[in-house]
């Protein structure tokens, strides 16, 4: 069966699913989306992506022609008409067509996308084994050039990071922010333990708001676990009893290296396979 996408409230064939190439998302990255995690036919934070979706809109100025609510049901129904249980999707609401000129004001008809397929981010391997990170060259946008708590098509910034991890033989970078400190990986958020304590990157570090952070914050917070949301630099990855990565696609993945350094005892540490655990159980129960 081919896979059906959203288009504008219609469905369209895989092959046929296609928007104009004067379309600003395609021209200039002009639009947001988000990317969301069914499991066992259920959609998982939905809410919480629905809105992340439309305050990255709202942030932009772009009007996203539907409500939250017809959102939500429009990607159950994708997701159902699809027959998928356990499934990604990707909701992209770009400008629109228009011009060849950046001004927003002459695109008309904002194009809601919904894609509904799997996704295999990472080899099970590595999440046995743990992941290889290197620390980027390039920096993390500055929060006052595009904000990065804005899920933007323009993703340019990650993706040469991306390359840089990938010409170093690894599968993820390291991203810092402007002032040199620890923000975020490519496409995840990042998190070390310290004797036992967990410390994340604030929000002001330059970092997206990830829904499956926010999830393992919860969870770590329910298991007795404190949480700190300070100020890293790279020392504090270096140094770390253990360090993970969480995303929609990633979920909870272990760290075990850091520029070609040991982080802890090389190998997923106790307090990062606990969350992951934790994490497969709340996705795989009623949430």
């Amino acid at each position: 069966m081919s896979l059906k996408v959203y288009i504008g409230g219609k469905l369209y064939d895989k092959a046929d699913a296609k928007v104009s190439v004067y379309d600003h998302g395609l021209l200039y990255g002009d639009g947001v989306f988000e990317g969301i995690r069914a499991y066992s036919g259920r959609v998982f934070r939905l809410k919480q992506h629905v809105d992340r979706l439309f305050e990255s809109a709202q942030s932009i100025y772009l009007k996203i022609p539907m409500s939250r609510e017809d959102m939500a049901r429009a990607i159950v129904d994708t997701m159902a008409v699809n027959d998928l249980k356990d499934a990604y999707i990707r909701v992209v609401v770009t400008r629109g067509a228009g011009s060849l000129g950046l001004d927003p004001r002459k695109t008309t008809d904002p194009q809601v996308i919904i894609i509904t397929d799997a996704i295999s981010l990472y080899p099970p391997e590595l999440y046995e084994h743990g992941l290889k990170i290197v620390t980027s060259g390039t920096m993390r946008n500055h929060p006052s050039a595009l904000n990065p708590r804005i899920k933007s098509l323009n993703y340019l910034n990650n993706i040469m990071a991306k390359v840089e991890a990938i010409n170093a033989g690894c599968l993820e970078a390291l991203m810092l922010n402007h002032k040199g400190e620890v923000a975020e990986c490519t496409g995840d958020n990042i998190f070390v333990v310290r004797k036992g304590e967990i410390h994340t990157p604030p929000i002001d570090a330059g970092i997206l708001e990830g829904i499956t952070r926010d999830v393992v914050i919860e969870l770590a917070k329910a298991a007795g676990i404190t949480v700190y949301e300070r100020t890293m630099d790279r020392h504090d990855v270096y140094t770390a009893d253990e360090c993970f990565l969480t995303g929609t696609a990633a979920e909870v993945i272990p760290v075990v290296e850091c520029d070609a350094r040991l982080i802890g005892s090389g190998k997923p540490g106790p307090v990062t396979v606990d969350l992951l655990k934790r994490f497969h159980a709340l996705v795989r129960s009623d949430h």
